[in-house]
């Protein structure tokens, strides 16, 4: 099945005097990406990967005159990986400088080294992209409604790795997963050698994978691990710029009954979620339905937002007294207030809400209206 990506046209992204950065977590299809669009590239490019030791050196070198050596008589130049590469941002600019007539493409799999090397040599001299699992507005292309609400279990279950979409058989989605859990999306972290312990950072993405939809406190995964909770927040910032976790901050406006200390973690896919846990049984066999759906959701309109270029601030809302909604998205002036339930329910009446912000709506996301709310 062909899928056609959000980011299909590349060329339409690329401009002079800039950076184009593709990001995204590892095995999206940034590469493919990248390789469908050279195959119809009308001009001369060079294509290249971090991997490559001979242009790691030229990079390293910062040298003016072999980087123009290197890239000179190309309309594009594309580096995948480019994290791999050192000084690689300070070579970007110099390059951008002095050959303005030139198109420019990397890609990224993780931010840590990335953005560290490239924020600042590359100020006003970059665009960014960010390429996610597959969303359903991109698999809507091939389906129509009915084919995506049978298909929902799946999605909750496998995720949507472009791989993962392909294969037919379950047990190959749940290798698939499992192998991409444990070997890859973990690898430019433990590459870098920021964290010693694998084992410790395996067990930290169990934790928060049975905690989605919860707070979740530093303090008690500091003792549940063994480790101190300095650490602990160090490696969650890891995972985070790694794109394997999303985290979320409370909503306050600084009223009693409100909760604003407290952080929730999603995860950029349901099936990495589920092979980190080895569970991939039907729905009805399930105790964590809530949890499978609320990630969904939220990733899936993270993914909306991003590409309908919705700017918004975004939250969740909890009270001591356990009342909660689970999406705050802060925009046009306003507050848009979401709560997700998998099975349809009576009207929510949000009381402590609606007492403190009267005229911010909220609307209960399930089963049956989730399309609209993420197509």
């Amino acid at each position: 099945m062909m899928i056609t990506r959000h980011y299909q046209n590349l060329e339409q992204y690329l401009a002079f005097k800039k950076v184009l950065i593709l990001y995204g977590p590892r095995q999206v299809g940034k590469t493919t990406l990248i390789e469908e669009f050279l195959q119809s590239y009308r001009g001369s490019y060079r294509y290249d990967t971090g991997d490559d030791i001979e242009i790691r050196n030229v990079f390293l070198s910062e040298s003016k005159a072999q980087l123009l050596d290197y890239a000179g008589g190309n309309s594009l130049i594309v580096i995948d990986e480019a994290q791999r590469i050192a000084k690689v941002g300070l070579g970007l600019k110099m390059l951008v400088d002095a050959l303005p007539k030139t198109f420019f493409l990397i890609t990224g799999s993780s931010s840590i080294e990335l953005m560290g090397q490239v924020g600042e040599p590359l100020t006003g001299r970059k665009k960014t992209l960010f390429l996610f699992p597959l969303s359903q507005k991109e698999l809507y292309a091939n389906h129509n409604r009915f084919e995506m609400k049978k298909n929902l279990e799946t999605y909750l279950l496998y995720g949507s790795y472009p791989e993962v979409i392909t294969l037919q058989k379950k047990k190959e989605k749940e290798g698939y997963l499992k192998e991409l859990a444990h070997s890859y999306l973990l690898k430019d972290i433990l590459e870098m050698d920021k964290v010693k312990n694998s084992q410790v950072l395996m067990d930290l993405l169990r934790s928060l994978a049975f905690q989605i939809g919860g707070e979740v406190s530093l303090s008690e995964l500091s003792r549940n691990l063994g480790i101190n909770a300095k650490t602990v927040a160090r490696y969650i910032d890891l995972l985070e710029k790694s794109f394997i976790i999303y985290g979320l901050r409370g909503f306050s406006k600084n009223l009693r009954k409100e909760i604003t200390k407290m952080r929730k973690f999603y995860f950029y896919d349901n099936g990495v979620r589920n092979a980190l846990i080895s569970n991939f049984n039907s729905l009805p066999l399930r105790n964590d339905i809530g949890m499978l759906w609320e990630n969904f959701l939220f990733m899936e309109r993270l993914k909306k937002r991003s590409h309908n270029e919705i700017n918004a601030n975004i939250f969740f809302w909890r009270t001591w007294d356990g009342e909660e909604i689970d999406l705050i998205e802060e925009r046009s002036g306003g507050l848009f207030g979401y709560e997700f339930k998998y099975k349809i329910q009576k009207k929510t009446k949000f009381k402590t809400w609606k007492e403190y912000y009267p005229d911010e709506p909220v609307e209960v996301i399930d089963s049956e209206n989730y399309l609209d709310f993420i197509l």
